[in-house]
This record gives C-alpha cells, sequence and structure tokens, in this order.
C-alpha cells in the first residue's frame, strides 16, 4: 500500500514545522522534544479517554524507586498488563504514553501498570531491564492469580521481549503473554526496511543508531540474547505472543522476522502488520483512522489471547 495520506500530511507538517528528525543535540534537548511531539499529536481538543481509576506508585528497584502509573479499566476482565514504553531507550515516560495505557487497558479489560524505567545515556543497558524485571515481579505480587502480560511499543516492545525471556528462564513471574508493537530485536540495524524505510517516514536510521548507541555504548554487549532478540538462541517456551509492525517502519523486518523466529520456536504467535502505516503510530490513536482501528485489531488479538 501507498503511505496512509492522514500520515503523509503528518510528516510532511512535521517536516515543515522543524520537528523532525527526532534525534536533537543530547538526551535532554531529545527528551524535551520528545515530549512535545507526544503532546501536539493529540491535537487542540485532546480527551483522555476514560478509565475507571488511575494511581501514581512506585515499585522497589535494583537502584531506587521506579515510578509506575497504574490503569483501572471501565470493564475489569480479570487480567493485568506490565507497560514499557518505547522511545528508544533514551526519551519517553508516563505522559507521553498515558493515551495508549488508556487505550490497552480499556480494549483489554486490564489493570495496566506503566513502567517509568530509568533511560539511556545515564542509565545503560541492563538497568532499563532490570527495572522492567523489578516491575513484574511488583505487578505479580501486587495482581497474583491475574493473567499477567508483558507489553511494550518499540524499545519498551524490545525490553517485554528481553524480559519474557529473563522470565521463562526462572528470573521472573509466569506470564500469560506477550505484546509487542514494532519491536526493535536486531541491533546490527542491517535489515532491508532499514535501508528502505530510513529516511522520511517519521523514524529515521540515523535515529536507531544514536539510540544504540546511547543504550548499548559497550558494542561487546550488542550480541546479548536480551538485546539481539533476532539471534537469540532459544527462543522455545516463551508466552504466546502479539508482534505489530508497519509497513513503512525501519524496523519493519526485524519485527516480521522476530515474529517467524517465535513461530518456528512452538509459541503461539498473532502477527499484526499494518499497511500503509509509520513508526509510532499506536500513538496516533484518535488522529489518525487508520492507526486508531489497527490498534484495535492489535488488541482484540492480544484479548483473544488471553482466558
Amino acid at each position: 500500500m501507498p503511505l496512509d495520506p492522514q500520515f503523509r500530511s503528518v510528516i510532511d507538517q512535521a517536516t515543515a514545522a522543524g520537528a523532525l528528525p527526532l534525534v536533537q543535540a543530547t538526551a535532554q534537548e531529545t527528551r524535551s522534544h520528545y515530549r512535545s511531539l507526544a503532546v501536539s499529536r493529540r491535537g487542540a481538543d485532546f480527551v483522555p479517554e476514560p478509565v475507571a481509576k488511575v494511581v501514581d506508585d512506585a515499585v522497589d528497584g535494583p537502584a531506587g524507586p521506579v515510578p509506575v502509573r497504574v490503569y483501572t479499566p471501565t470493564d475489569d476482565r480479570g487480567r493485568v498488563i506490565t507497560y514499557l514504553h518505547g522511545g528508544g531507550w533514551v526519551v519517553g515516560d508516563l505522559d507521553t504514553h498515558d493515551p495508549v495505557c488508556r487505550r490497552v487497558a480499556n480494549a483489554v479489560g486490564a489493570t495496566v501498570v506503566a513502567v517509568d524505567y530509568r533511560l539511556a545515556p545515564e542509565h545503560p543497558y541492563p538497568a532499563p531491564l532490570d527495572d522492567a524485571m523489578a516491575a513484574l515481579a511488583w505487578t505479580a505480587d501486587r495482581y497474583p492469580g491475574l493473567p499477567h502480560v508483558v507489553a511494550g511499543d518499540s524499545a519498551g516492545a524490545s525490553l517485554a521481549a528481553g524480559a519474557a525471556l529473563r522470565a521463562r528462564d526462572g528470573n521472573g513471574p509466569a506470564l500469560a503473554a506477550q505484546l509487542l508493537v514494532y519491536p526493535a530485536t536486531d541491533p546490527s540495524m542491517s535489515t532491508p526496511s532499514m535501508r528502505d524505510n530510513g529516511e522520511g517516514y517519521f523514524l529515521t536510521r540515523a535515529d536507531m543508531a544514536w539510540f544504540y548507541d546511547q543504550y548499548l555504548p559497550d558494542r561487546a554487549r550488542r550480541g546479548e540474547p536480551h538485546v539481539d532478540l533476532l539471534h537469540a538462541p532459544d527462543l522455545a517456551g516463551l508466552p504466546p505472543a502479539v508482534v505489530a509492525t508497519a509497513e513503512f517502519d525501519p524496523l519493519r523486518d526485524e519485527g516480521d522476522a522476530y515474529a517467524q523466529r517465535l513461530r518456528a520456536a512452538g509459541v503461539a504467535v498473532r502477527h499484526v502488520p499494518g499497511p500503509g502505516l509509520i513508526h509510532g503510530y499506536f500513538a496516533f490513536l484518535g488522529v489518525v483512522a487508520e492507526a486508531d482501528a489497527r490498534s484495535r485489531e492489535v488488541l482484540a488479538a492480544l484479548d483473544d489471547l488471553l482466558p
């Protein structure tokens, strides 16, 4: 498909306004810029999707308290999701992904625990993953007996997939499923989509290279299985997965390939492609019609996987 015309307009307007590229001179400037983009794309008439309750709390993490935000859905169907936001392991927070977490909670009928994990470059790998594991344990302890999903988008999906591997190996709670929305799984950045979609579609190849440099300054660690997920030696025994990808995303091929590897390892997989869509489309809920529709399809697939 061609690029969705609403996304064509979004990209053209952002480019004309000087809002792209995503990455600015420093991590702090990039965080500020990303927050501004997150707020601006919600539109002047934005109203948060209502949920039953929102409470801020904190998890006892390996290096101190890790802030979390707990969303109770309007129709609670007895599930719980630990959600890890995207942002290249460098940007993003509880506020930037608030609309996404509200949508996830209501669509799946699940309590969502959103995690404000430590960010690179101040806290490179494995600090964000360590915080994710602490949040998983906290969620499992707080909501015992409920089907527990680890979820995330982009870098958060990479963390979610890495957390699922750790949990499978006995270092975390039992998980009912994993939701991976356009995950980063290949730090070599060598796929055809990284080349073909590496310029002009919001997230660029240069952005990803910079994010990896912040998160994994020690290049020797980029081959570790919790990072180089696409080439992890053993994916058997992982929880069922929903993997969502986007056609015009540099990360498309590595997400597609990870879904295939999971399936080949005997993991139940629902792969939901995103024709005409770009990386980050989950953040354009209520703004781009096709992003809204596809996000509901992704979450319906997750809903089907859960008891």
